[in-house]
């Protein structure tokens, strides 16, 4: 078997702002793998500034794969635990080696384009106009439960914006989730979820910065808003930890992302603590190409989760790779008489 990795350069469509800044673009490396006339591609999707594995040896690991390839799939999984994004891709890659087509990695109703996969629209930050806007757009285009980022201007401009949604759409009609990154103090958290909870919002996805377990645990007992959490599970790799984090904090939902805690194997560890403690889940995208979120969709699909999920950001970019896969209605579907293009 021959491996070999490449960089590549995602550039957003249009600017996208987030509570750690603008983001223009986003690096990604695929990792590909050959054997007997087949190829197999993994998408190791690492966001800099908040991946775990984002380090000075990132590309050395990469490379180091690549040397010791032939140790399999489960034993560099193990190897990978400090490198999550990796082991997503290294996961992707084998799967995709022994798929009768590289980028049907579980075939199901989804990959037949039988069936489809809701999920939200998101709502990213900026100026009170363009947010409006991109509300409106959503609402349009179908979408019944739409995600915003907030935490990055005045809170209150921010209220205002969510009772605009609500006075034009009653909470039957549309869901709506925020996600504040982390942006709220502690000192300020509950004020603010008391604030949020009036507009009859479905969660709030990381009020407080990750790491304060008991800042988070205590808001998380007394919350008029269920929480949800994100960038806490990040950098968390022994199960044990796992189960000792929701135990400790006990959170009414978590989010997972597969490139930001260890592919299909991290995510099912975490599904399996979430349901022992009966805490709701959904997974989302970490803006990878739509190599990435193509297999994230169709793992996501074989755990029968039939809440909204956070998989809608195949179109953020002006130099993704052509693919199956489109939004409609609000629902991810993979259309398999359309075809891939997939050229590094």
């Amino acid at each position: 078997m021959q491996a070999t990795y490449h960089k590549y350069i995602l550039n957003f469509k249009h600017p996208s702002g987030t509570s750690r800044g603008i983001l223009t673009e986003k690096e990604t490396w695929f990792l590909i793998l050959k054997k007997n006339g087949i190829t197999g591609i993994g998408e190791c999707g690492i966001l800099r500034s908040l991946s775990y594995d984002d380090r000075p040896d990132y590309e050395e690991k990469l490379k180091w794969v690549c040397e010791h390839i032939d140790l399999g799939m489960e034993q560099l999984w193990e190897e990978l635990r400090e490198f999550p994004s990796i082991q997503f891709g290294v996961e992707m890659a084998f799967r995709s080696l022994k798929a009768e087509d590289p980028f049907l990695l579980f075939p199901s109703g989804f990959t037949r384009g039988k069936e489809s996969i809701p999920i939200n629209g998101l709502v990213w930050m900026g100026e009170e106009q363009f947010m409006k806007e991109q509300i409106i757009q959503k609402i349009k285009e179908g979408f019944r439960c739409i995600k915003l980022k907030i935490g990055a201007i005045d809170f209150k401009t921010e209220i205002s914006l969510l009772k605009f949604i609500r006075k034009e759409f009653p909470s039957e009609e549309i869901e709506i989730r925020v996600d504040a990154n982390g942006a709220f103090k502690p000192s300020e958290a509950m004020e603010k979820l008391k604030r949020l909870s009036e507009l009859e919002l479905h969660s709030i996805e990381q009020p407080i910065k990750q790491g304060q377990l008991q800042e988070m645990a205590a808001l998380c007992v007394k919350t008029p808003l269920p929480i949800a959490l994100d960038e806490e599970l990040i950098g968390v790799t022994a199960v044990t930890e796992k189960q000792k984090l929701l135990q400790t904090i006990q959170p009414q939902y978590i989010i997972f992302k597969p490139s930001l805690i260890g592919g299909f194997k991290g995510t099912e560890e975490w599904i399996d603590l979430a349901r022992e403690q009966k805490t709701g889940w959904w997974i989302t995208s970490a803006l990878e190409s739509n190599v990435g979120l193509n297999a994230i969709a169709q793992h996501t699909f074989t755990l029968n989760n039939q809440m909204p999920q956070g998989l809608g950001t195949g179109g953020l970019y002006t130099n993704n790779f052509e693919a199956p896969l489109e939004v409609e209605n609000g629902n991810l579907w993979y259309r398999s008489t359309k075809q891939w293009q997939f050229n590094l």
